[in-house]
């Protein structure tokens, strides 16, 4: 018979306090793997990671890659039952926390502060919630139910990257090699969203990525634009003049064959995202924005969730400095990344873009196409025991029933574990539309925290109940 969740909710509630702060500890750790001068910060934070997990009796190595650390991690379920292994997954690296002249921090990155908010009080720090709280949220669990227990009610694997702000350069080759090790019933990622505060979300549908860099090149040095200007090809202007061309008219990317065999928006999910009764303004409020905008025919939610988009995130050329100076420059540059359906090949993408920027580059300039990553989109089936699973999990914590949303963000190592592994995700997330993920500010509700906390343990227990 399974374990009593009820205690271990209540244990749970009972040291939250010292949940707090644990997750205050690790969000001081500098973990930012896109700069190698944070390295050694990486490889701290995966060495906390792992003696957390080895506190709660899990049997925990810490992998070296040729990039940062992957750690590890196995316990067993009750001795002599047959139970499912359930596979945890998360990141421990976090983005940069670099500020703009527009939004600064109003605090240190990785001094965490606790502050009050209209969902009550938050905590602050680089990685409140991207990933470093929400990975806590399951480790809390699995501390209370051995609190409790002494153990937990099936088998539990632990794998977490540093690299997945990065590329995840190497989490395939790792999975790979460690196929047998990582073998489980189903994959359970904590790095997406609730649909608000008191209301429980499991992500059915994930946009996978696609990210590319354009580099325009004409003149060979920067020129004097009162000498050259109006006589040869301008590199700035000429990229924005690509640029623009991404999209037609209505909002569409402008790729050829970009649209091949998407498909419409399932009916079961596009009834249940209408009975969400999403407030489009508060949404675009939340961005400092007004008005709407993007493919027609669309609403916003069926935008970010269920139709492929194309942005760019960067754009660079001449003199960014203070003043003026008045030259034509020898390149510039932009960076592109498209998150895409399901039915979308990010190969068949890559090729569209470069066939495109081809087309569209003049004589006179010269564009290279660096391709740096892509990952297909996952849909979850929403009819899996798994997710059923989870859905009742959810309901002992929440009095409101999960919503099955989509995300308009990507998890390549979603797609990874059904292609390597075999195994389907249950994307079940406790951040919040206004947690500012990746940009100053981050934050993570103590109410998310506690409430994912409690999610976790009484899913871990339904899943215990669904034996092989």
């Amino acid at each position: 018979m399974p374990f009593e969740v009820e205690p271990v909710l209540a244990e749970a509630d009972r040291v939250f306090d010292a949940s707090v702060e644990r997750l205050t500890e690790v969000l001081r750790i500098r973990s930012i793997s896109t700069d190698p001068a944070f390295a050694p910060e990486v490889v701290r934070c995966a060495e906390w990671m792992a003696t957390a997990l080895r506190e709660l009796g899990f049997k925990t190595t810490v992998h070296k890659t040729t990039g940062h650390p992957i750690v590890l991690a196995h316990a067993d379920g009750p001795a002599g039952a047959t139970s499912p292994r359930i596979l945890y997954y998360g990141h421990y690296d976090v983005q940069p926390a670099e500020s703009t002249k527009e939004e600064v921090w109003d605090s240190p990155p990785f001094e965490p502060v606790i502050r009050d908010g209209p969902g009550g009080k938050r905590i602050v720090a680089r990685g409140a919630v991207d990933d470093k709280g929400q990975v806590m949220t399951f480790i809390e669990a699995f501390r209370a139910w051995r609190s409790v227990h002494g153990g937990f009610p099936c088998a539990v694997s632990v794998i977490l990257e540093g690299e997945e702000e990065s590329g995840s350069a190497s989490l395939v080759p790792f999975i790979e090699a460690h196929r047998k090790e990582l073998a489980a019933d189903v994959c359970v990622v904590s790095d997406t969203g609730m649909w608000d505060q008191e209301t429980p979300a499991i992500t059915a549908m994930l946009r996978g990525l696609v990210s590319a860099e354009l580099v325009m090149r004409g003149p060979s040095h920067d020129l004097h634009s009162g000498m050259y200007g109006g006589t040869l090809r301008n590199p700035i202007n000429t990229l924005a003049q690509l640029v623009a061309k991404l999209h037609d008219a209505k909002g569409r990317v402008a790729l050829a064959g970009f649209y091949d065999g998407v498909r419409p928006i399932p009916p079961e999910l596009a009834s249940r995202w209408k009975e969400l009764n999403f407030n489009e303004s508060e949404f675009l409020g939340g961005a400092g924005v007004k008005h709407a905008w993007g493919e027609e025919g669309f609403s916003t939610l069926e935008r970010m969730w269920a139709r492929p988009t194309c942005d760019c995130n960067g754009i660079i050329g001449g003199y960014t400095g203070a003043g003026g100076k008045t030259i034509i420059a020898a390149k510039a540059s932009t960076k592109i990344t498209f998150r895409l359906v399901p039915e979308q090949d990010p190969a068949k993408v890559f090729a569209a873009l470069d066939a495109f920027v081809a087309a569209n580059t003049p004589a006179g300039c010269t564009t290279e196409v660096i391709h740096h990553s892509g990952s297909p989109a996952i849909r979850v089936p929403i009819d899996s025991p798994w997710l059923a699973a989870a859905t009742r999990g959810l309901a002992r914590v929440y009095r409101t029933p999960a919503a099955i949303i989509g995300t308009g963000g990507s998890i390549p190592a979603v797609g990874d574990f059904k292609r390597v592994l075999g195994i389907d995700s249950l994307l079940v997330g406790f951040g919040l539309n206004d947690d500012r993920v990746h940009s100053p500010n981050e934050k993570f509700n103590l109410a998310c925290y506690a409430g994912g906390i409690r999610s976790h343990a009484a899913m871990l227990d339904e899943f215990a109940r669904l034996r092989r």
